[in-house]
Formats: structure tokens, C-alpha cells, sequence
């Protein structure tokens, strides 16, 4: 896969940006989209797994109508808790800058910058929720000075399972592994001593497959990431069987050092404001970079989440909700108090 194939498309220009996955597209008419148009987009992000528009002078309003188009979207309103107030109006937009309630940098010290620090691992956007996440739409709103930092780094999923051993794939696939997924695991491996109390058996957790079938491409992908805690194997009426606890981080350390790799990296750079990144969270991994901007420069991103519709999207969790981040209890003292400033 190399080269410009714009001629695979009728409405869009398509350049590759990687020998295997992600692409830049061009001539995306986000304020009159037609139908065709929207399923050829379609059919480039079931093809590359992250799309890059660049300077789509998109608003909070019609990014969040373009991504309804791609399906349900997700919300943050079990997020808004003790007094959480929105930056905007949108329910539908996750916030995924480093600014704070007066509009300015979040100071690195503070406790939604400890919490970020997950972010800076490879992870699938609400891996953790009983519904997971297909595409995720990151819109830069206002972006620090060119040289500080921000990039998002991608790993493809599905080209990693291609070319993992053979002996690897047979053990997953007579395996039957199930992952289980919380969002608390990510938040203490990304800041393990500000986090060392949080314990992640203390919410209930997410389970689905490791080895799944992207069903817009009909390829074999693995679907793991930070959020993922320890690996199981389900029986036919979905109980948990136990998998120990040396195969089960040796078997996720391995997999998760394979697909990220630099060779199944691509490294998006955010050139202007209004630049919108998409991902589909079942092909790829992703992950912030961080940078000099932090604590000195405001970074804007807003990113929108859409419902995977696929016959796998519940995993093993159906008739469950998804639930927000409750600190309550676990970070103990002042710190208790630090949870509006961390969730949504």
C-alpha cells in the first residue's frame, strides 16, 4: 500500500500516509455532504483505519452532525458529577484538551494531569464501557505553537495480527482469551505513585474478545490496549474461567509490545486549527505524545465517540451500563475532593 489512490475514489482524493493503514483525505464537503460521499468515507476508514481532514472549519455543531451520521454517539453526562460544568454545550463531546474551567492550561501537577498520563499509552477509546467504541472524531479547536508537542501516534491492529508468529496465533485463537478492561488500570499505569491506592478491582470491568473480526474489512484484528487488566477465558454461558496470572501478563505484555512496534506506527501531525483526526478504536490503537505545551500552552481537543454497531460491539456484557470514573473513596483525603477537576 503506497502512493496516492485517488483513483479508488469518485468524491475524495486519498493519500496514503503508511505502507499499511491511514490515509489523508481530501475534498470531504463537511457543510453538504452527499451520501455517496459519506460512504466512501466510509468505505476509507473500513480500508485505512484513521483518516486525516485537514482545516475542515468544522464547529462544535457540525462536527457533532457529521459524527451522527456515522452512527449513535456516546455522551458524558454520567460524567458530570459534584458540579462538573461543561466547557460547551454539547453532551456529545468528550473533552480531550488540557484546559481548565477559566480556559487555561492545566497545571502538570494537578490531578486531571495525572490523569491524562494514561492517555499517553496505546489504548482503544471505551475498550472499558460494556458498549464498545468504533469510530472516535478528535476536532483541534486551538493548538499550541508549532514544535511543542501533541502529535497522536496509531498502531494497526490488524496488520499486527497478520504478521505475528504462527505459533502465537494458534495459541489465541484454541486459547479463547477474553480481555478484561477498566479504565482505573490505565489511570495507575500512567501515573502509578499518584494513583497507588486506586485499585482496579474495585469497579466492575469490561470483557471482550482479544481476537475479533473487523467486520467493515473482514479482517482478523487484535483488540487489546492500556485499558486492558488481565486476560480470561469465558465459557458458552459467559462465566469467567480463570486464566493465571504469569500466562495472562506474559501473553498481553508480548501482544501489546508486537502491535506497537514502529513499523505499525504512524505519527499524525496536527498542523492547524480545525484539522479532524478519525479513528476506528476496532483496527487501530492510539496514543497522545505530550510534549512542551503542557502547563504553558492551551491544546483544545474535542472529540466525539461513536457506538460500535458490529455483532461484537457488547462483548460479554450485555444488560450492563457504562459507568463513569469514581474516585470517591479511593485517593482518600484532600484528594477525595479532586474528582470534579478529573472525570469527563
Amino acid at each position: 500500500m503506497s502512493g496516492d489512490k485517488s483513483h479508488s475514489f469518485r468524491t475524495i482524493t486519498v493519500k496514503e500516509l503508511h505502507p499499511t493503514f491511514g490515509a489523508e483525505i481530501h475534498g470531504a464537503d463537511f457543510e453538504n455532504m452527499t451520501d455517496a460521499q459519506l460512504q466512501e468515507i466510509k468505505a476509507a476508514m473500513a480500508k485505512y483505519g484513521v483518516l486525516v481532514f485537514r482545516a475542515t472549519n468544522l464547529t462544535d455543531d457540525t462536527h457533532v452532525a457529521f459524527s451522527a451520521r456515522i452512527g449513535a454517539l456516546d455522551n458524558i453526562k454520567r460524567f458530570l458529577t459534584n458540579g462538573r460544568k461543561m466547557r460547551y454545550t454539547h453532551y456529545e463531546l468528550f473533552d480531550a484538551g488540557n484546559v481548565d474551567e477559566q480556559g487555561n492550561p492545566i497545571d502538570p501537577t494537578a490531578p486531571r494531569s495525572h490523569y491524562n498520563k494514561g492517555n499517553l499509552l496505546f489504548h482503544t477509546d471505551s475498550s472499558f464501557n460494556p458498549r464498545r467504541a468504533s469510530w472516535s472524531l478528535l476536532h483541534a479547536v486551538k493548538l499550541p505553537p508549532p514544535g511543542t508537542g501533541g502529535e497522536t501516534e496509531f498502531a494497526d491492529s490488524r496488520t499486527a495480527w497478520d504478521e505475528l508468529d504462527e505459533g502465537i496465533k494458534r495459541r489465541i485463537e484454541e486459547g479463547g482469551y477474553v480481555g478484561a478492561h477498566t479504565l482505573l488500570h490505565s489511570r495507575k499505569l500512567g501515573s502509578p505513585d499518584y494513583f497507588k491506592d486506586l485499585d482496579p478491582w474495585s469497579e466492575g470491568m469490561a470483557r471482550h474478545k482479544v481476537l475479533q473480526v473487523h467486520e467493515p474489512s473482514g479482517r482478523q484484528t487484535l483488540y487489546l490496549g492500556a485499558h486492558c487488566h488481565h486476560l480470561e477465558r469465558l465459557s458458552g454461558d459467559g462465566a469467567g474461567r480463570g486464566v493465571e496470572v504469569e500466562e495472562s501478563e506474559e501473553l498481553l505484555e508480548m501482544l501489546k509490545k508486537h502491535m506497537t512496534q514502529q513499523k505499525y506506527v504512524l505519527r499524525v501531525d496536527w498542523l492547524s486549527e480545525g484539522d479532524l483526526v478519525a479513528w476506528d478504536n476496532t483496527s487501530v490503537l492510539h496514543r497522545a505524545t505530550g510534549g512542551k505545551f503542557e502547563g504553558n500552552y492551551v491544546r483544545d481537543m474535542r472529540r466525539t465517540t461513536v457506538h460500535d454497531d458490529s455483532s461484537t460491539a457488547w462483548g460479554y456484557n450485555d444488560g450492563q451500563e457504562a459507568r463513569g470514573f469514581n474516585l470517591q473513596g479511593v485517593l482518600g483525603g484532600t484528594k477525595s475532593e479532586t474528582r470534579k477537576e478529573i472525570v469527563a
